[in-house]
């Protein structure tokens, strides 16, 4: 090819977008972003040498705007675009416009993208290059007989598909003969009221089956190559959760079946650049069927690269410029296994809402030779509505597969934000589940170990313990005190000896009261006793090279740390993410020391008020008492001034952090 590519144009966003900038990056290239006016302040959007907006949030009017798209790279002078994965990734008027524009699209030529577009024609296609279907019927005839006949043909049990549709409309799985009549009729029925049309198909039905997948490269030339493969299994409503590279328990030569497989499917259809053949692989049998191609790059590519040394959209670029792929097949090597998540900002236990809001705080796991981060955020960005929940991805290698898992729990241990509640808990529980440890994999693992996987990492007992080790790590109780922090300005506040320290715990609606008493403070650990629930706990916790604490509770060793904002309290125990508030008198006395608004310093009774409105008071001075927690409790002027309102009375209850009395300081 005459020209070799100078600037790439990305019509995508988020951490897609600055996966394919770094590597444009580091082949000296420049690189062109578009954005919504919902994206002007994302990091992709930021990261570029150029930046061009291309019209509002939404999507039909920007990110998939064929047009505004070719005029972003004429305007840039970009001379290929990426289309990255999703939006316009498989589109073939996108290809052909590019192809128009003389710019280089960077995938697979439109008439390849078409050919795996129709799911019917690409069965077509791949049964004539000898690559393994689910056996089916798919004729036209929907005579009683031919049905009767093909399911003794297909065997049981099978599957009746509505021809027309999906989403599980008219769809039926029949274990026996005795059934398929009436499970017929009820599908066609089905059939013909949500789609107009009765027409049914048959297939076998797959009880246990696995997703394998196989990367494939192809260059210009005609030469193709598998990058090995990856199992996607674990997925929730088609949603993959987790991703690893190689797929386990994969006997060696029907991995190398698979792989010569898939590059059939791609010779079959004059295929270009990176692509994945999605089978299904049954392992009790060790049969696999083809499903779909994909003609794009993955979101799970990352983990191939891990295995392969191999950077895929390098080699996109590479195969855009017309060079040829250098290795025979025989050369290319798959070594140590990785694992990916998809970070999604989503909630778990709320039905997999997605989740809108500011990341107040975000942490990412440092990036070494076994932890990778692919990442589109930042601290600060407001997550909207708009697209696509997933925030980042996370993957990790090891030396074999339970190094990789265990790596990717401990990576997720160190990804948490407060403002958005993440799916990393989610991902953690499975991550742990010893059938997923054990490689017991399948497209219904979720499914089958739904209500295993809806237990939390931790019990409310636990919670409520490690709330309160992770506020008085915050406010600074765990560590060497000096006189600019609250705990060395506390007078009732003592160490290593017999004096509990009361507190109160707001936690998911509900109050909790206890006392601790924190018995030793070293340099990176410590221990302390909390009595709560009318149990006492010997809690013992070793400080982290990062700050967070190593805490060691029940048996079990937790990663926590913790983000404050105002009066809450985010803590990170492990994957898990909560919010708690923390009321303890002695800290609210000493932090208001210096206010002139006197707040109760948890929620209680007023005992007495010993100051009324217009008073002088000194600095120390009594004015009011109140019962907590069966203590009382005695908030104190700061400085020498004047009461100019007292805002409770004797006897009332009253609510944490509520003003209770207001001091007017003397004019100076």
């Amino acid at each position: 090819m005459s020209n070799a590519i100078t600037s790439i144009l990305v019509a995508n966003r988020g951490e897609i977008a600055l996966r394919i900038f770094k590597t444009a990056e580091a082949m000296g290239l420049s690189t062109v972003a578009v954005y919504s006016d919902a994206d002007a302040n994302a990091p992709f959007a930021l990261e570029a040498d150029t930046a061009l907006n291309i019209g509002p949030a939404e999507a039909a009017k920007s990110y998939l705007d064929i047009e505004k798209i070719i005029t972003a790279a004429r305007t840039s002078g970009a001379d290929a675009i990426h289309p990255g994965y999703g939006f316009l990734s498989e589109n073939t008027e996108l290809a052909a416009a590019c192809e128009k524009a003389s710019l280089r699209f960077i995938g697979p030529p439109a008439s390849a993208i078409a050919a795996m577009g129709s799911k019917s024609a690409a069965k077509v296609l791949m049964e004539g290059a000898g690559v393994p279907l689910v056996p089916g019927y798919h004729g036209d005839s929907q005579d009683p007989d031919v049905f009767r006949r093909e399911a003794e043909r297909i065997g049981y049990p099978l599957l009746i598909k509505a021809s027309a549709g999906g989403g599980g409309k008219g769809m039926r799985v029949v274990r026996h003969a005795s059934e398929l009549q009436s499970e017929i009729e009820a599908a066609q029925r089905e059939a013909q009221s949500s789609f107009g049309d009765p027409k049914l198909l048959l297939e076998r039905y797959l009880e246990t089956p696995r997703h394998v997948e196989v990367q494939v490269l192809f260059d210009q030339h005609g030469k193709g190559v598998y990058l090995f493969d990856r199992d996607c299994s674990v997925q929730r409503r088609h949603q993959k959760i987790i991703e690893e590279a190689p797929a386990p328990g994969i006997p060696d030569d029907v991995r190398k079946a698979m792989g010569e497989a898939a590059v059939r499917c791609g010779e079959a259809i004059d295929y270009v650049g990176a692509g994945t053949v999605e089978f299904l692989y049954e392992p009790e049998s060790h049969e696999f069927f083809f499903m779909e191609m994909n003609t794009r790059l993955q979101v799970e590519h990352p983990v191939t690269e891990m295995v392969t040394g191999l950077d895929l959209v390098e080699w996109q670029i590479r195969v855009a410029n017309g060079e040829r792929l250098p290795w025979r097949q025989e050369d290319l090597r798959c070594q140590g296994h990785a694992m990916e998540a998809r970070v999604y900002a989503e909630d778990p236990d709320n039905g997999f809402l997605p989740q809108t809001g500011r990341l107040h705080t975000l942490q990412e796991p440092a990036a070494n030779d076994t932890v990778r981060v692919d990442s589109g955020v930042r601290q600060g960005l407001e997550i909207t509505p708009w697209y696509d929940p997933m925030l980042a991805k996370v993957i990790t290698f090891g030396e074999d597969r339970d190094e990789a898992r265990i790596n990717l729990i401990e990576a997720l241990n160190r990804y948490h934000t407060d403002g958005v509640v993440l799916n990393t808990d989610y991902v953690s529980r499975v991550l742990r589940h010893e059938d997923f440890a054990a490689a017991r994999l399948t497209t219904r693992f979720v499914e089958i170990h739904e209500e295993a996987l809806a237990k939390p990492l931790f019990s409310p007992w636990a919670r409520k313990r490690l709330s309160l080790v992770a506020w008085l790590s915050d406010v600074g109780a765990l560590s060497h005190r000096d006189s600019r922090d609250v705990w060395g300005r506390l007078s009732g506040f003592r160490t290593g000896d017999s004096h509990w320290q009361p507190f109160e715990l707001d936690l998911d609606g509900d109050r909790h009261h206890g006392h601790y008493q924190v018995l030793r403070v070293g340099n990176v650990y410590g221990r302390l006793t909390v009595l709560m629930d009318d149990e006492e706990t010997r809690i013992r916790w070793g400080r982290m090279e990062d700050g967070a604490l190593e805490v060691r509770l029940s048996g079990r060793r937790i990663r926590l740390d913790g983000a404050s904002r105002g009066d809450e309290l985010a803590v990170f125990a492990d994957a898990a993410t909560w919010k708690v508030r923390v009321n303890h008198p002695e800290v609210a006395q000493g932090a208001a020391a210096d206010e002139t608004e006197l707040t109760a310093p948890m929620h209680g009774r007023v005992t007495a008020i010993l100051c009324k409105p217009g008073e002088s008071v000194k600095a120390g001075q009594a004015l009011l008492t109140m019962e907590a927690m069966k203590m009382e409790h005695t908030l104190k002027a700061g400085f020498d001034g004047t009461v100019e309102a007292v805002h409770c009375q004797t006897d009332s209850n009253v609510e944490a952090a509520q003003v209770l009395i207001t001091l007017e300081k003397p004019e100076d």
